[in-house]
């Protein structure tokens, strides 16, 4: 066995190397002389003391203070208060409807409610005004306003869809969505229509549903014009009086009721479904 004695000093390889040893000390510090050693400029000194001297160096990447899991996933601003009032709501059940109240003829006045705010808003004319009463409606005038108007208490039916078991349904509309339509049928039966890749018809009546007081001294026959929403049965509805229809695509009615009210639409060629 070789004893080998670790506290015995290294020999002198620079020595033997032919290689001067660094000696360090206050008036040579070891950092200005090694950059100035390695700096292959002219004047190593002057860039040494004009860029290095004096200032906090550092020879690492710093670390990044990164935010707490809490802080990152806190909204701000607008998004967090819609948030918070679209999550009050659905607490308070603000859109769910009592099992009590899902019937049909309940909402059957909100249709007819709907029928004069389209008859006011389209400027229909009363099918009791003689004048009006063999004249249709220029339809593409109603365009702009159709895209804008609330459909609240409007009966739609779907006449495409890619899911062929919503083709056919029809009911009052109860609350619009972004992305659906939340409709009650005749059957009593609250259905949740997706705008996607669907086809709505719109019935609009032709004349004005408006009760408006006609002129006694002007005598007509009874069964001269059609008769008027207000003399019809409580259960009417659009589809029971003179109508026409409008093809609503979903895919480009994907929009709130406010946000449709302020958007401006352009006119433009589609391929659905």
């Amino acid at each position: 066995m070789v004893d080998v004695d670790p506290y015995k000093p290294l020999p002198a390889i620079s020595k033997a190397l032919g290689i001067p040893r660094l000696v360090l000390d206050s008036a040579s510090p070891y950092t200005p002389t090694y950059v100035q050693s390695n700096l292959r400029v002219s004047d190593p000194a002057a860039l040494y003391n004009a860029r290095i001297k004096g200032r906090h160096v550092s020879l690492a990447n710093p670390v990044k203070d990164r935010p707490s899991k809490s802080t990152s996933k806190r909204p701000s601003g607008k998004t967090s208060v819609t948030k918070a009032l679209i999550r009050d709501r659905t607490r308070k059940g603000g859109w769910r409807l009592e099992k009590e109240a899902e019937r049909f003829d309940l909402f059957v006045p909100l249709h007819r409610l709907w029928m004069g705010y389209m008859s006011e808003l389209l400027g229909l004319s009363p099918s009791s005004s003689p004048e009006h009463a063999s004249r249709i409606p220029n339809s593409a005038s109603m365009y702009p306003k159709l895209v804008k108007a609330d459909l609240h208490g409007s009966l739609l039916s779907v006449r495409q869809s890619r899911n062929p078991c919503l083709v056919g349904l029809s009911g009052i509309v109860l609350y619009e969505s972004e992305n659906a339509f939340r409709v009650i049928t005749k059957t009593d039966q609250v259905k949740l229509i997706p705008k996607q890749n669907t086809i709505f018809v719109l019935a609009i009546p032709l004349y004005s549903t408006l009760d408006t007081t006609s002129n006694p001294s002007t005598p007509k026959p009874a069964d001269a014009y059609p008769p008027q929403p207000h003399t019809l049965l409580a259960s009417a509805t659009v589809l029971d009086v003179p109508h026409f229809e409008f093809e609503l695509y979903g895919n480009q009615f994907r929009y709130r009721s406010a946000e449709r009210a302020g958007r401006k639409f352009k006119a433009k060629e589609t391929i659905e479904l």
